[in-house]
């Protein structure tokens, strides 16, 4: 009986961070919806005060996102003051539980972000009761899931350009994220139980452009911890309990954005901007590896936003400009190439319920097959802008909006 309470599956999976459980944009949820539309398939729209585009977090019967309201009626407006807040939604009425003001953003000083980045893009973390929010330069926070605010750090100042993107990850005690500003950029662990900091690691680059906005991501590889965290003109692996490098590959890009995938013994990279590329890479041991441990690069069509997918062995992407593809995960050759029926792609694709899911920024949802041959399964309008990626849980499909939150799911 044991056995069969505790077998996979039998429970529902939450979907704590940026990308899922897991940090690969898997998920294990059934009864995924297929088709919808405002008049299809929506189980609730709720209103989202202020702006922001982080993803929506599902844990139990609760949604987390953050946002910032600005003061007055223009949500666009660059010379207002801001509350930066963190809410709570309830998953099965689309009640706003609670909605809390993290911190204060003045209008002077603010950074000038870019249209499509908003000044709540970092997607929230929760772990247990805990849960996490990151502003960027303006501070990261700890809050219970009743609302409470635990602890609050605002003392790692950087200027950011375009706006604050990463998001962080929990690596045991260490709360690590990416603080790649206009100048002397840096990774950064908290302690996650106090919000003290644990250790500053500045960026090895040589970059003019050092700004990006990479979220980490955590691998155990040949039984040796790391933190793998690209930035502009290279990607270097830490030891998560002190910062130190490990190793680090070299390549010619900013404004980083894709957050890694491990998987077939290769790391999978984007460069960033002017020409986004796709690197995959075998891990290192010490120093830098550009010159010997690059198995194959792809430089046509990369994404500069989106992360990348890996299912079996195949991996799969979609360009900032809609173009979708399927490679080999090994070795890099191309199995399909295709335009995807969306204009513009911010939202990282996810895998759920058997099928790969799309957002562009205008409110289209796509549903493909995996596999050798393209096959789009479906397609799905909503109104308004979404550049967050969507969120799949047992029957449900949450999808944020510039201005609502959608739960798509059958009546």
């Amino acid at each position: 009986m044991l056995a069969l309470v505790w077998a996979p599956g039998a429970l529902a999976e939450d979907w704590t961070q940026f990308r899922g459980p897991r940090g690969d944009g898997h998920s294990t949820a059934s009864n995924v919806p297929l088709t919808w539309s405002e008049t299809e398939n929506i189980a609730w729209k709720t209103p989202v005060p202020g702006k922001g585009w982080s993803s929506p977090v599902v844990v139990d019967d609760r949604i987390f996102l953050t946002s910032a309201v600005a003061a007055g009626d223009d949500q666009n407006a660059t010379d207002v003051d801001r509350s930066l807040r963190a809410l709570a939604i309830d998953a099965g009425t689309g009640a706003i539980l609670w909605d809390v003001e993290v911190f204060q953003q003045p209008a002077a000083g603010a950074p000038q972000i870019h249209k499509k980045n908003s000044h709540a893009s970092a997607t929230v973390v929760v772990e247990g009761n805990r849960v996490y929010v990151h502003f960027g330069h303006m501070g990261t926070a700890c809050l219970n899931r009743k609302g409470e605010i635990l602890w609050k750090n605002q003392e790692l100042k950087y200027t950011p350009i375009h706006g604050n993107g990463g998001c962080p990850i929990i690596v045991g005690d260490h709360l690590i994220f990416s603080c790649d500003g206009g100048s002397d950029p840096f990774i950064a662990a908290l302690n996650k139980k106090t919000g003290t900091l644990a250790w500053k690691q500045p960026r090895v680059t040589d970059a003019s452009r050092t700004f990006s906005f990479s979220t980490p991501s955590y691998f155990e590889i040949d039984g040796v911890p790391q933190v793998i965290t690209p930035g502009s003109n290279g990607v270097s692996a830490l030891n998560p309990q002190t910062g130190e490098e490990l190793w680090r590959c070299n390549y010619d890009g900013y404004s980083v954005i894709p957050k890694p995938l491990l998987g077939h013994g290769l790391l999978y990279v984007g460069t960033g901007y002017d020409n986004a590329a796709l690197m995959a890479i075998k891990p290192g041991k010490t120093g830098e590896v550009s010159a010997t441990n690059v198995a194959w690069v792809i430089d046509k069509r990369a994404p500069h936003t989106p992360s990348f997918l890996l299912i079996g062995e195949e991996l799969y992407f979609v360009s900032d400009g809609g173009i979708a593809t399927c490679v080999d995960a090994r070795t890099g050759s191309i199995h399909w190439q295709e335009r995807s029926g969306g204009r513009a792609f911010s939202a990282s694709p996810i895998f759920a319920d058997g099928r790969i899911y799309l957002q562009d920024e205008y409110g289209l949802g796509l549903v493909i097959a995996p596999g050798k041959e393209f096959k789009v399964l479906a397609k799905n309008q909503l109104d308004g802008a979404t550049l967050a990626s969507p969120t799949p849980v047992d029957g449900a499909l949450y999808i944020r909006s510039a201005t609502h939150l959608y739960k798509v799911a059958a009546r």
